[in-house]
């Protein structure tokens, strides 16, 4: 097994050299495709992976507070991530519709009114629209790898197998000897195709529920900072 592994690696090296110019071309753009597909992914793992720990900051942050002129003041000490982006948005809104209110001591204001409320939850909604725009960064480029890799794969291996047969025509041999270095090389792209396309299929689901998740979080804490102001009697 171990000499067959051995030899396998030269001998596939040694076809994609000896390939012709349409393989070679299309095996070179499946190559790039590999690449940028997997600087996406380690990118996204990597703002996946610091957007949790934000995540875990943030509530634990603002969880040690009881009120929300403490929980504002909590935020202002942590650094810029899109739950603090999207709690500053609503408490600087607020802030400027009943200025004063967040102050230390401030006494009590009227609560909001529909109007208001409902300007505030757009408000909401478009912070998290717009850090959901933001995650989703790179996202397209694996959709259009996980789905172009395979079928210019397979574009290379018909015109491989097209080549093949042509290459009987001339010589006029059909024997296995003649047609087998061909029909090899003309599915090695179709191999390629799908290393290529198989991981970024993969992470673009994987990344495409993680972000769902950090969105239904969002919306979650925007009902939670509409509750908190009800319960505060600010509405």
């Amino acid at each position: 097994m171990i000499p067959m592994l051995q030899g396998g690696m030269p001998r596939a090296f040694g076809m994609i050299m000896g390939a012709s110019l349409s393989t070679q071309i299309v095996l070179l753009i499946l190559a790039l495709f590999s690449l940028v597909s997997w600087a996406i992914i380690l990118w996204k793992a990597r703002q996946l992976r610091r957007l949790r720990r934000d995540g875990e900051t943030f509530v634990a942050a603002i969880g040690r507070t009881t009120r929300l002129e403490d929980a504002y003041r909590a935020s202002m000490k942590l650094p810029d991530t899109p739950y603090t982006r999207m709690f500053r948005q609503g408490t600087n809104f607020f802030s400027e519709l009943r200025p004063g209110a967040l102050r230390e001591n401030a006494p009590d204001t009227p609560g909001l009114s529909e109007g208001q409320l409902n300007a505030l939850w757009l408000i909401l909604e478009k912070v998290q629209a717009e850090e959901r725009d933001g995650l989703s960064g790179g996202m397209v480029w694996l959709a259009v790898i996980g789905v172009t890799a395979p079928l210019l794969g397979l574009l290379g291996t018909v015109i491989g197998v097209m080549r093949s047969f042509l290459d009987i025509q001339l010589t006029g041999s059909a024997g296995i000897a003649a047609v087998a270095p061909g029909i090899a090389e003309a599915l090695i792209t179709t191999a390629f195709g799908l290393v290529a396309a198989i991981p970024a299929a993969i992470a673009y689901n994987y990344f495409a529920t993680r972000i769902d998740r950090f969105s239904g979080e969002l919306e979650g804490f925007a009902s939670e900072f509409i509750g908190t102001l009800a319960r505060e009697g600010r509405l």
